[in-house]
């Protein structure tokens, strides 16, 4: 008789807690969707880096945008013609990293003034540019470009662009997570490519 009504007991107690447990389960509030930003800046194994140290970028991806060519490969993307840029899609928390952030970080890995390639990488494949997937972004990109023209903080116009992104098709496996896998050959061409000395004279020490 005891267990039976200690069990009685402990019933009545769960349903009375249960509407309070399911309307805290109703207001807690969904985790944001991940969001998806594409930036072409070059040699997107650099690009790769620069975002994979960001605090909320949950994965970079090398590829290519901008073309008329479905499924291009790197060697018709960087022999031109097919219209596609190297670039980076960012998959990123918008809790922890905003797209504004983002955005900055891009300015500041990549030389805004160079037409027609970024660095030592010359050719239309390499150029420089900002692909929004919304509108939001699109205001987000622009309004940053502005600010840096009215900033001016060097010498030289900005080339870079602002286009609404259109199919990205992921480069092959061994463009993947370059900087990681082969880091002593990518710190040569880095370098070689004095990627590092311009954006030192660019953004300073920053």
């Amino acid at each position: 008789m005891y267990l039976f009504l200690k069990r009685f007991f402990c019933l009545a107690v769960f349903l009375a807690l249960l509407p309070g447990v399911i309307a805290a389960q109703a207001q807690t509030p969904a985790p944001p969707k991940p969001g998806v930003a594409t930036f072409a800046g070059g040699c997107f194994w650099c690009m790769e880096e620069a975002f994979d140290k960001v605090k909320g970028v949950i994965k970079t991806t090398s590829g290519y945008t901008g073309g008329h060519l479905a499924n291009p490969t790197y060697h018709q993307v960087t022999g031109g013609g097919t219209g596609h840029t190297e670039a980076v899609q960012v998959l990123f928390n918008p809790a922890e990293v905003s797209y504004e952030r983002l955005l900055d970080i891009f300015w500041h890995n990549i030389d805004p003034t160079q037409a027609n390639g970024q660095f030592c990488d010359l050719g239309n494949s390499y150029r420089s540019e900002i692909f929004f997937h919304d509108d939001a972004q699109r205001k987000a990109a622009e309004a940053s470009k502005t600010r840096l023209m009215k900033e001016k903080p060097f010498r030289g116009g900005i080339v870079t662009a602002v286009t609404r992104a259109g199919p990205f098709y992921e480069a092959e496996g061994y463009h993947q997570d370059y900087h990681i896998r082969n880091p002593v050959r990518y710190k040569f061409y880095k370098s070689g490519c004095g990627r590092e000395a311009r954006l030192r004279e660019l953004w300073g020490a920053k």
